[in-house]
């Protein structure tokens, strides 16, 4: 058991959603084994004008399939009748809160005025606020970022976010044609937690716990911070970050053990549970220098016999390194 460090800042960290990877299967099994996540956010759900839940959505977001966690739906649309239906359906389950994703920047998702490209519609937006929180019994959250193109945007987004009362405005300090490059705007959202008559939220780029140190040294009044791919890569970091120190490897090998057995008894089809494995892979060897080779095998496996050979091999041969991060070399 791993002890905390005692005079130790502990912020509230919470969980971004990333499509493909971060579903029930994973969050139960990153729950049992990291349990030091405060909140968890789905992978965005997309109410249909037919106002039917998906199958693969429902199953994300049954209450049996997240026992103990503390979830958020992600609700991705720009029609507030749908947002409406949708939160309803989540209240009726038993959720209390909803969020708006005003992040994606997917071009498939932008181009259709939806996640960040909402943002470039600024009187319909304002529009859907006003009527989604008129028609709405639950909390309301929203992830956003800057703007389409420049950070100028996000003062007059900024006005329209203030009329709203929101739960809480979780901003990714980038515009979205920056996707994930170059370095999130701090100045920016420095300039938006001052104006924010909202609680404001932090996401972007905490990889490892000095990342969140020299965070916190600038931004102290930011109690919650939203980590995505740096957590994904390094399923522990919530729990370095609070001070409980690194995981082992024995305890990476149990979660990918997890995930993998629950995949299989969720998902039809050898083929397709060695996708889903292989989407994890891409994050979780950063966490193993010199793996490429092993990645590769991992990655051209065709059969389960292969996939679990060649994971046998890396989780033998090498060993986790502490304080990597996402994006360093593998």
């Amino acid at each position: 058991m791993i002890e905390k460090r005692e005079d130790h800042k502990e912020p509230c960290c919470c969980f971004a959603p990333m499509e493909g990877i971060t579903g029930y299967v994973y969050r139960s099994a990153h729950h049992a084994l990291f349990p030091h996540v405060d909140r968890y956010f789905t992978p965005f759900l997309q109410p249909n004008q037919n106002h039917r839940f998906a199958s693969r959505e429902r199953n994300d977001v049954l209450p049996e399939h997240n026992k103990g966690i503390t979830l958020i739906p992600q609700i991705l649309t720009n029609r507030a009748e749908d947002f409406i239906w949708m939160a309803g359906e989540l209240e009726a389950l038993g959720y209390d809160e909803v969020n708006l994703n005003l992040g994606c920047p997917s071009g498939t998702v932008v181009t259709k005025y939806k996640g960040a490209g909402f943002l470039a519609k600024k009187e319909a937006l304002d529009a859907f606020l006003d009527e989604v929180c008129a028609g709405i019994h639950i909390r309301l959250s929203v992830k956003t970022r800057l703007g389409m193109a420049s950070p100028d945007e996000f003062e007059e987004l900024l006005e329209i976010y203030n009329k709203y009362p929101l739960k809480e405005l979780i901003i990714h300090p980038r515009v979205r044609s920056d996707f994930y490059k170059s370095t999130p705007d701090r100045a920016a959202f420095q300039k938006a937690l001052k104006a924010s008559r909202n609680e404001v939220w932090y996401n972007g780029d905490i990889f490892t716990p000095g990342d969140w140190e020299e965070f916190h040294a600038g931004f102290p009044e930011v109690d919650c911070i939203m980590l995505g791919r740096g957590l994904i890569a390094n399923p522990g970091l919530a729990g370095e970050i609070k001070g409980f120190g690194f995981p082992d490897k024995g305890r990476i090998k149990e979660f990918h053990d997890m995930i993998y057995q629950g995949y299989r008894e969720t998902i039809s089809g050898n083929r397709n549970v060695l996708f889903k494995m292989k989407e994890l892979w891409f994050y979780l060897l950063f966490l193993f220098p010199g793996s490429e080779k092993y990645g590769k095998k991992i990655r051209k496996a065709e059969r389960a016999a292969e996939y679990e050979a060649a994971v046998a091999s890396l989780f033998r041969d090498l060993d986790i390194q502490e304080g990597r991060g996402y994006g360093e070399e593998r």
